[in-house]
């Protein structure tokens, strides 16, 4: 069906704005229409959202582990993100013995809450706008060099007066195509502590399966906290930290939600392209994300083989697996959404409407082949990406690939050391190679290597192939590696013992991870001037949109720092090939539905007796919907992308009522263009949460610390 809207894909005035569309900045909070945000029923002041001298929402989102979004819930510092936010710490602290990433996990006390490895979370102290400041030592003919060293000065510069002497991360970021530039302060915490976890079975029910998928019967939910030194300061791990005693923390609602409430998401969504031209588009569906999607798949297979055999490396490649999984589908979607709801035509539009604009006389000179520079490029680097995608998904997941290059400049710095530089080096050497090989199977690592090299060799054109890569044999290379002093963590810590330059630089393994990181630089060279040009040329895109539509006001891309986005609980039109489990008000799944999926012994329907009982007696307590079911999952119309996975999704009043987790499948070219009909958030609905964590794992007491609102 043709898609009405037509400029709706690149801007929206706020006069004019939808409520679900746009991940606004938090400072330009307060220029939203506050009026009409009130009708839909915010209740809350953009101060009480947002404020730098007084404690606001935002004290009490943080980004988890630099990836996901996490939420303060109590006035201990207690923390709630996904399931698969958690998933990596949950699996490193899991053994084939105490595997709670299987069974589940839930402390009784403070005393049992399990410190998570290389584990951090984040809070945004303040930001402010240095677009003046940066662009005011810019000007047209500057380099490409010039202008990068220039921006890269002011950046350190604005690090150095905002850290406060190491106190505070200061990170710099441009928005809007490189035409505008802010800066936001961090506090980072550093001991965060695992404080439950529901079954696999619960957190990620439905498994590949109904990732991105809608009905969703998801617990996707793990609970943490926040430690710091008796102050309240950031401090390393220690038995003498206490519970962070935070700003500020959320309220949580038992109220439930119907369609039509207003709901409000904060976090930090990762990165959208809603400015991406049609060219761009084209590149991403037809070649960028045909490679992504084959050798993810590819990766997946040989770590599901070996996965379903030993529960050891099921555990250790549980993270792994999941993170390549959802992207796989994210990519494989986008690609079918983008052809089916007509993107590329949407955008071809908006393109004709600049190119009237930068036709006009005044405007031809600087704006007028900017379009057809573009495409150029396009067509320029065309093979080269797919060659990228095939090798960053073999990079990526192949370690025999890239850990030699990692770890071996530090070997050979250690090699050249005379016997007391050795001495003073080994620890931090040692330290390295056993970070390095955490979890690591050879078995698996082989068959990786050679699978994916061998994709790689099949897929990418002739041409465009690495040398190292395009004259290697997989199989023999595969080989190769049992003779490497980088097949295992032991053969590489005998090397150690007794370290040769010679045997180090002959190894098969590190000569080609080395030629390989090499010659991709090499090839990365060979485009730096057209890649500048094409930054230079989507600068001016974006500057010149702006300009022939003065009456707009754009919004901009997500780029993984804080936003707010605000919507309501609303449907999807029921599909006829989908089973909707007797839930005929498409807003809500429960656990009827949940329960009506479940297959015993199914890698991903299957559930636990514990749950089943408690469903049969209908043992639900407060939890409940007030019309009897047992709630789990619930949609919006709010505007996310991944980073916003954990994000808390709000009512007017700024109290919790979910747990964003998912899209669903009919607008994963969301990232691209909002689809205004389709475009959703699944959220875990905090009912079903506080029941897990209270019916079924017993760890009602968490409840006590938190401030609940009936």
């Amino acid at each position: 069906m043709k898609r009405i809207f037509l400029l709706f894909t690149f801007l929206l005035s706020f006069a004019q704005m939808r409520a679900d569309e746009g991940m606004w900045l938090m400072m330009l909070v307060k220029r939203l229409n506050g009026k009409d945000l009130q009708k839909q029923g915010l209740r809350l002041t953009a101060e009480e959202i947002y404020s730098v001298n007084n404690s606001s929402l935002k004290d009490a989102i943080v980004q988890f582990n630099g990836g996901c979004t996490a939420e303060v819930v109590s006035k201990e510092g207690l923390l709630f993100t996904n399931h698969h936010c958690g998933y990596d710490a949950i699996a490193a602290l899991s053994t084939p013995e105490k595997n709670y990433l299987k069974d589940g996990f839930f402390a009784m006390n403070n005393k049992e809450e399990l410190p998570a490895k290389n584990l951090y979370v984040r809070f945004l102290v303040r930001m402010d706008d240095v677009t003046a400041r940066i662009n005011g030592k810019l000007n047209p003919q500057m380099s490409a060099d010039e202008r990068r060293a220039v921006i890269d000065a002011e950046y350190k510069a604005i690090q150095k007066e905002n850290s406060e002497n190491g106190k505070y991360t200061v990170v710099v970021r441009d928005f809007f195509s490189g035409n505008e530039f802010y800066y936001f302060v961090y506090q980072d915490y550093k001991d965060v502590r695992l404080v439950g976890t529901p079954t696999e079975s619960i957190g990620k029910y439905g498994g590949d399966t109904d990732n991105w998928e809608w009905p969703r019967h998801t617990g996707d939910f793990s609970v943490f906290r926040i430690y710091g030194d008796a102050k309240g300061n950031p401090a390393e791990y220690s038995l003498n930290n206490v519970p962070l005693k935070p700003k500020y923390h959320l309220p949580v609602s038992m109220k439930g939600v119907k369609p039509g409430d207003f709901t409000m998401i904060m976090g930090y969504p990762g990165r959208t392209n809603r400015y991406l031209t049609s060219y761009g588009i084209n590149q991403l569906v037809t070649k960028d994300y045909i490679g992504w999607v084959e050798a993810s798949k590819s990766a997946m297979d040989v770590m599901k083989k070996y996965m379903d055999k030993d529960t050891q490396i099921r555990l250790d490649y549980a993270s792994q697996y999941a993170s390549v999984a959802n992207y796989w589908k994210n990519r494989a979607g986008t690609i079918e959404s983008v052809n089916k709801n007509g993107t590329v035509a949407d955008k071809q539009k908006v393109e004709a409407k600049f190119q009237e604009w930068a036709n006009l006389a005044e405007n031809k000179a600087t704006y007028g082949n900017v379009l057809s520079e573009i495409e150029a490029y396009y067509k320029l680097i065309a093979d080269r990406n797919l060659e990228r995608n095939y090798a960053t998904q073999f990079q990526r997941n192949a370690k025999y690939a890239v850990l030699p290059y990692r770890i071996g400049a530090a070997l050979k710095s250690y090699i050249e050391q005379n016997e007391a530089g050795k001495a003073a080096m080994k620890a931090r050497v040692l330290a390295g190679v056993e970070a390095s090989y955490d979890g690591f199977h050879p078995v698996v690592e082989k068959d990786m290597l050679q699978t994916l090299l061998s994709l790689y060799k099949n897929k990418v054109p002739f041409d465009y192939q690495l040398p190292v890569m395009k004259y290697s044999n997989p199989a023999e290379l595969a080989n190769q590696a049992d003779a490497s002093i980088f097949s295992t963590k032991e053969s590489l810590l005998k090397f150690i013992e007794n370290p040769s330059l010679a045997v180090l630089e002959n190894d098969p393994l590190y000569k080609f991870s080395g030629i390989m990181v090499a010659e991709a630089m090499m090839f990365g060279d060979k485009y730096v001037k057209a890649d500048d040009q094409f930054a230079k040329n989507t600068r001016l895109y974006f500057d010149g949109l702006r300009k022939s539509m003065p009456e707009k006001e754009f919004y901009p891309d997500a780029n993984s720092t804080m936003r707010v986005t605000f919507g309501k609980v609303d449907r999807l039109p029921i599909r006829k090939d989908r089973q909707y489990y007797g839930v005929k008000d498409n807003f809500y799944t429960d656990m009827k539905g949940m329960v009506a999926k479940y297959k015993k012994g199914d890698a991903e329907f299957d559930l636990p007796q514990r749950l089943l009982d408690l469903y049969k007696k209908k043992d639900f307590g407060p939890y409940k919907d007030k019309k009897g079911y047992m709630p789990v999952n619930f949609l919006s119309d709010n505007d996310i992308t991944g980073g916003n996975s954990g994000s808390p999704i709000l009512n007017g009043n700024g109290e919790l009522i979910g747990l964003a987790f998912d899209g669903n499948s009919e607008a994963l070219s969301g990232d691209i263009v909002f689809e205004k009909q389709w475009q959703k958030t699944i959220n875990l609905d905090v009912r079903f949460l506080l029941w897990i964590m209270d019916k079924y794992h017993g760890a009602g007491y968490l409840l006590n610390e938190m401030t609940i609102r009936k």
